[in-house]
């Protein structure tokens, strides 16, 4: 019994001991190799637990900054026998990635972890350095950069990880479906963590994300040396216009275990695992985007795939001025989203009263392509009695595969109409008829003697306003075919009442909560606005173009960065996770403010 007690305590005493030992340590460490911290920069934040199994708690608010990830990137244990007593410690390392928003002095911490009380750490966030600045202070941080066990950063890759991006088709025809896709290629041991700090840059394509991406790893061989593969990110993209198209990679936060090698005198070669955090970038496409052939049929719905079209009329006995209906689904792989029916209004008999459809959109996005179905339901009404035949609607599309346009049809039908209720339309109205008592005619007013009707003014009248009226029109004329020669200039003009108009269907995507419709019309917003006042095509449009020519223009530094910034934060929110934090109104504010103040500023520049 004593001896079994003295173990009990023996065993209390050593679980106080290591209790008394766990220790909680919290470091600050810049980005990307830079000395300091910068308004914009990402850095991160170390959480070392040693000797507890306690988990920190994921950080919810860092002050001046906002937390974009927070993975446990590492863990080490170690075990030491001096004269025959053996101890054991281990830890573990909790990687916390912020990005700096706010100027100033702070303080973060103490965090408590499973009882113990980490230090407080101090970190400054300074002014936002300038692009051409920043890049050659980092440059210069990553020269003199000596070797730690802080996280390393690389750019494109080191031959160990790196990022492949690649593009189904770099000759597409216009609105036709490509495959973007980024390929991770490692020969690190383990990877713990990948996350996307940007966002893509798709310049003039529509994009729709695809989840079909790698669900672990695999193996291939890439210039004689084999690496473990995975697809971490796949796009389908549609061309909106022709020319040489750009597409500009992001950058992904990757987190891998480095085996690092020692010899030990009683083990011989043994090797331990180092979290290494790097950041990556793939590579720059450029897609060459051809016409549609000329000349394009004058129906052409605008679809660019494979598609087939059918129609469902629900009831072939109808009645007057009662609305029937018809619809009209389109299948196949492609651009279905943006495809047009033709004008039925024109293609049904005169005695039908066709309605704007209401459309429904099944649309699903695979690895290669998108497909499904766009149904159209037209509501109709006949206004007359009889038999009529509802033609066969035809769907104009191209098919890239075979080159040529291409015709879906869907089949018409015969149909009988009844007689229904009466309409507004069909009741007559009651014509007065002519009583000559009604109308005395005075014979002394035709007695009078009458003037000639030359003499008159309403005589000559009647040629003055005639001539009026045509130099009116060709002066209006003259004036109208003078701004409409330059519709470049034209365009100038009218650059901030187009951008309202997008604005417009902004606020109507966000009053519905379709987030990703209310970034993509701000997005055309943003770039139809700028490209309009600036006179660029839209092939040229591309942020290191715009800045160029607005500083020709000489409008304000402050407003250049005000721009692109709205520019990357709109294509962040739309594309990352973390676009559920921003606020649609802020943004639409943001947006309506910008482009008034660059709207005063140009007026500003042209009356000096």
């Amino acid at each position: 019994m004593l001896k079994k007690t003295y173990i009990l305590w023996l065993m209390l005493l050593a679980a106080v001991f290591g209790a008394g030992a766990a220790q909680v340590q919290i470091d600050v460490s810049p980005g990307r190799g830079k000395r300091s911290i910068d308004v914009g920069d990402m850095f991160y934040m170390y959480i070392r637990v040693s000797d507890t199994d306690a988990t920190p708690a994921q950080p919810k608010d860092v002050p001046g900054t906002r937390v974009m990830y927070f993975e446990r990137t590492g863990q080490s244990s170690s075990f030491t026998s001096v004269n025959g007593k053996t101890s054991q410690s281990y830890s573990y390392t909790y990687t916390l990635t912020l990005r700096a928003l706010k100027e100033g002095s702070y303080h973060y911490g103490p965090i408590t972890v499973g009882g113990v009380k980490s230090n407080t750490v101090a970190y400054n966030i300074g002014k936002e350095m300038p692009r051409q600045n920043a890049a050659q202070q980092g440059n210069a941080s990553q020269r003199n950069a000596s070797d730690s066990d802080k996280p390393k950063f690389i750019g494109k890759g080191d031959g160990n990880l790196f990022l492949r991006a690649s593009v189904s088709n770099t000759s597409p025809y216009e609105q036709q479906a490509l495959v973007y896709t980024v390929k991770l290629y490692t020969t690190y041991d383990a990877i713990k963590f990948i996350g996307a700090t940007a966002a893509p840059k798709f310049e003039g394509f529509v994009i729709e994300e695809s989840k079909d991406i790698s669900q672990s790893l695999s193996y291939e061989t890439y210039q004689g040396k084999t690496y473990a593969t995975a697809v971490i990110a796949r796009y389908i993209i549609f061309p909106q216009m022709t020319g040489q198209l750009k597409v500009t990679g992001n950058t992904y936060t990757v987190s891998v275990d480095q085996r690092e090698y020692y010899h030990d005198p009683f083990f011989g070669s043994m090797s331990y695992a180092t979290p290494l955090q790097l950041n990556v970038s793939p590579n720059d496409l450029s897609v060459n985007v051809r016409p549609l052939p000329e000349p394009r049929p004058a129906d052409f719905s605008g679809g660019v795939g494979r598609f087939s079209l059918k129609s469902e009329l629900k009831s072939k006995q109808l009645r007057t001025n009662q609305a029937a209906s018809i619809v009209y689904t389109v299948s196949g792989t492609g651009n279905l989203k943006y495809i047009q029916m033709p004008d039925l209004g024109a293609l049904y008999p005169p005695q039908f009263e066709v309605y704007t459809p209401t459309s429904q959109q099944k649309v699903n996005v695979s690895g290669s392509n998108t497909s499904g179905s766009v149904s159209f339901d037209y509501s109709f009404m006949p206004l007359e009695e009889g038999n009529f035949r509802i033609p066969d609607v035809k769907l104009i599309y191209f098919n890239p595969e075979s080159g040529k346009y291409e015709t879906a049809v869907a089949r018409g039908y015969e149909v009988n109409v009844g007689k229904g209720a009466a309409s507004a339309k069909s009741q007559t109205s009651q014509r007065k008829r002519f009583n000559p008592e009604l109308q005395p005619i005075k014979v002394s007013a035709l007695q009078k003697e009458r003037r000639p009707m030359i003499r008159g003014f309403l005589y000559w009248l009647l040629y003055i306003i005639p001539a009026l009226c045509v130099v009116i029109s060709y002066v209006a004329f003259r004036r109208y075919v003078s701004l409409h020669a330059d519709m470049t200039a034209f365009n100038s003009r009218r650059a901030d009442k187009l951008a309202r108009r997008r604005l417009r269907r902004a606020a109507e995507a966000m009053k519905r909560g379709r987030r990703e419709d209310f970034y993509t019309e701000l997005l055309k917003a943003l770039w139809g606005y700028i490209g309009d006042k600036m006179k660029m095509p839209t092939s040229e449009l591309m942020r290191d173009n715009i800045r160029q020519m607005m500083e020709q223009k000489h409008v304000a530094a402050s407003d250049i960065d005000d721009f692109i910034g709205m520019i990357d934060d709109t294509e962040f929110a739309k594309y990352s996770s973390a676009a559920s934090s921003l606020s649609l109104q802020e943004m639409y504010g943001r947006a309506v403010k910008l482009i008034n103040k660059l709207e005063k500023s140009f007026k500003g520049l042209s009356e000096k």
